[in-house]
């Protein structure tokens, strides 16, 4: 095994920390959350954290850092530019509200934090937000200019498919009726419905 891939003390113990602070986030919100909090759910002591953290926000802020590309990274995985409009756009928001359910509790956080962050790392979310609308943007773009859909305003249209797929993860819960894949498919079907295109089935095996 390569040494480089066996994570160090000091990678381990800021994992503990942002897992810590996911969880105190999630039952406490931001506000209500201290760093006291945050660390006696790591097993650590407060001043523990100020080795790694200089604060709070700054956990929020790779937590939100870190989530952000890895939504950005899923929807360009999804996204297949030589495709079919609806292909593509059906791909990229069933992976987009599949990927908002399976992480529900760390995108809720994400998502619904913003305005706790700082206004330089705001603005650094705020870039990479507008990255993931840009690449569905293009595919709204695409399936007008091909005619495929039927979209009169592809700037708030853009915006309602990200808006929904984001508010899977406020209310989403395991117990639910469906699981990630078919709400996946299923949010991909209304993505169709919205701009006016043909259903596209999605490539699944039979339960």
């Amino acid at each position: 095994m390569n040494d480089e891939s066996i994570p160090s003390r000091s990678e381990l113990t800021r994992r503990r920390l942002l897992d810590a602070a996911l969880e105190a986030f999630a039952e406490r919100g931001f506000h209500g959350t201290t760093t006291r909090d945050i660390a006696s759910a790591a097993g650590m002591s407060p001043a523990a954290v100020y080795v790694h953290y200089r604060s709070k926000e700054d956990l929020l802020f790779e937590l939100s850092h870190t989530g952000h590309q890895a939504t950005l990274a899923t929807v360009e995985q999804a996204d297949d530019p030589g495709a079919d409009p609806a292909e593509r756009l059906a791909s990229v928001i069933r992976a987009f509200a599949e990927w908002h359910a399976r992480g529900h509790t760390s995108a809720r956080i994400v998502n619904y934090e913003l305005t706790s962050l700082t206004p330089e790392h705001r603005r650094e979310i705020v870039e990479l937000r507008r990255d993931i609308t840009r690449r569905v943007r293009a595919i709204v773009d695409a399936g007008i200019a091909s005619g495929a859909f039927d979209v009169d305003d592809p700037h708030t249209t853009t915006n309602s498919l990200l808006s929904m797929g984001i508010d899977i993860a406020r209310w989403y819960s395991e117990s639910g009726p469906l699981d990630p894949s078919r709400l996946g498919d299923f949010y991909a079907g209304i993505a169709l419905r919205v701009v006016g295109a043909a259903p596209v089935r999605a490539d699944r095996p039979d339960p």
